[in-house]
C-alpha cells in the first residue's frame, strides 16, 4: 500500500487538473464528456472520503435495527428482507431515522448540490 498520495488526493488532482488547465482549451461535445468525467471524478473523490465513516454509521445503525451483524451489504439485504415480508415497517422503532441518515449520506455522496438535500442540511436534518 502506498502513503502518498492517497487515492483521494489523486482522483481529486486529476478532476482539478481537467477543470482548471483543460476544459478551458475544449469546447462543444468534448468539453461536455470532460464535465462528464470531471464528475464522475469528483463523485469517486466524494466516496472516498465519506465512505468508511458512512459504512460504519450505517452497519451500527442495521446492527441496532436487526439485533444481527454483518457487512453493510448483508445488512442491508436482510433489512429489505424483512420489510419485504412485513416484519419491519415505518412504525418500527429507529427505522424511519435510519432511512434518512443513510439517505442523507448517500446524497452527499451523489448528489451534495441538491437543493433539498442542502435545505435538510440547514435544518440539522
Amino acid at each position: 500500500m502506498q502513503d502518498e498520495p492517497t487515492p483521494i488526493e489523486l482522483t481529486k488532482s486529476v478532476a482539478d487538473f481537467l477543470r482548471n488547465d483543460i476544459a478551458p482549451l475544449i469546447s462543444g461535445h468534448q468539453a461536455f464528456k470532460l464535465r462528464v468525467a470531471i464528475n464522475i471524478l469528483d463523485l469517486v473523490t466524494r466516496q472516498l472520503t465519506r465512505e468508511e465513516g458512512s459504512d460504519a454509521a450505517e452497519v451500527a445503525r442495521l446492527r441496532a435495527l436487526l439485533g444481527v451483524d454483518g457487512s453493510v451489504a448483508d445488512l442491508n439485504r436482510a433489512l429489505a428482507e424483512r420489510i419485504a415480508k412485513g416484519e419491519v415497517d415505518l412504525a418500527t422503532p429507529g427505522l424511519a431515522e435510519h432511512l434518512w441518515a443513510t439517505t442523507m449520506d448517500k446524497l452527499a455522496v451523489d448528489q451534495p448540490n441538491y437543493a433539498s438535500y442542502k435545505r435538510e442540511l440547514g435544518r440539522g436534518g
